[in-house]
């Protein structure tokens, strides 16, 4: 999906219900008196959630984790997102998030409250990239290797970033991977601007 220029990162390693409510807190609890905004960043190996103002009412990081208590700094906020069903119960919140997913960690960062979820499947794709030189290095050019280790890296690899990557003509570039495609490993999905690149890792 594509928007005014940016694309939409999906992250199904990462568990809906537990990343929606740390973005629904985000909102609740943020302070609105800081010139800021809530901040969503996607990493290799994780994805932080980052609002504006330290932990409210005292309260520390192993309070919020170990006991089911929440201090509202805005009330009337919170008071709506209680109304229209977003937030079930009081303090249930941190609760959820480590229930999905456990090793999610919280800090305070000077002003920032940030939550962090590890990206399951980063080890996984590094894992599979090192697989590929071994089980593939007796059917496939170095070349074709590169460029298949690229594409499991970033799915949106353009054929300019390729040509940068390994030193080698466009064309080049282009008859490898159509012997790519030929021999099933990968497929092109959407157009050349907007689309990406799916690698069958069950073949690697």
């Amino acid at each position: 999906m594509k928007l005014d220029g940016l694309y939409r990162i999906d992250v199904p390693e990462i568990d809906r219900d537990a990343f929606r409510e740390a973005v629904i807190n985000a909102f609740c609890h943020r302070d609105y008196n800081k010139y800021d905004s809530v901040n969503i960043a996607v990493f290799k190996d994780r994805v932080e959630i980052r609002n504006p103002g330290r932990l409210y009412g005292g309260l520390s990081i192993e309070q919020i984790k170990t006991r089911m208590v929440s201090q509202r700094r805005n009330e009337l906020i919170a008071d709506i997102f209680h109304r229209g069903h977003f937030v079930e119960r009081w303090g249930r919140g941190i609760s959820l998030i480590l229930s999905k997913e456990p090793t999610s960690e919280f800090e305070e960062i000077g002003e920032l409250f940030s939550v962090t979820f590890k990206r399951k499947n980063y080890e996984d794709r590094i894992y599979r990239e090192i697989k590929l030189s071994e089980k593939l290095s007796e059917k496939l050019s170095e070349l074709q290797k590169i460029v298949l280790n690229n594409m499991l890296k970033n799915s949106r690899i353009t054929y300019a970033q390729l040509v940068d990557i390994t030193g080698k003509s466009r064309e080049a570039i282009r008859k490898n991977i159509n012997k790519l495609k030929e021999a099933g490993l990968i497929k092109r999905i959407g157009s050349d601007k907007g689309g990406y690149w799916q690698v069958f890792t069950d073949f690697l």
